[in-house]
């Protein structure tokens, strides 16, 4: 079982920037994939970004490219997602989630079984 713990979400004015972080637990987290996806009011629930740890591989949704950054501390087990020039249309709960012994990076919910419970991230206009 593989536990996730998200952090760092807020409210931020339109332009701003925030970080998050999801820490998962494990001992063999350089296989895993770790994806952030977010859900807004109403809408369904998408892919933002997935980092393959051990390879370094990166995914970003077109939405999000040259504005928000994924990396990962190894040491702390720790994913980051760097969101800077934030919108309104930003606005969602942003979910962690993982997938050990991973392959797969991108934005296929279906390949991730451990999910967090979700930040709210809110960009005020």
């Amino acid at each position: 079982e593989v536990q996730i713990v998200e952090s760092g979400g807020g409210l931020v004015q339109a332009g701003g920037s925030l970080t998050l972080s999801c820490a998962a637990s494990g001992s063999t987290f350089d296989d895993y994939t770790i994806g952030w996806f977010r859900q807004a009011p109403g809408k369904e629930r998408e892919g933002v970004s997935s980092i393959h740890i051990g390879r370094d591989d990166t995914w970003y949704a077109n939405s999000v490219k040259g504005r928000f950054t994924i990396s990962s501390d190894r040491a702390k087990n720790t994913v980051y997602l760097q969101m800077n020039s934030l919108t309104p249309e930003d606005t969602a709960v942003y979910y962690c989630a993982a997938e050990p012994s991973a392959i797969y990076v991108g934005p296929d919910e279906n390949e991730y079984s451990y999910w967090g419970q979700g930040t709210q991230v809110t960009v005020s206009s």
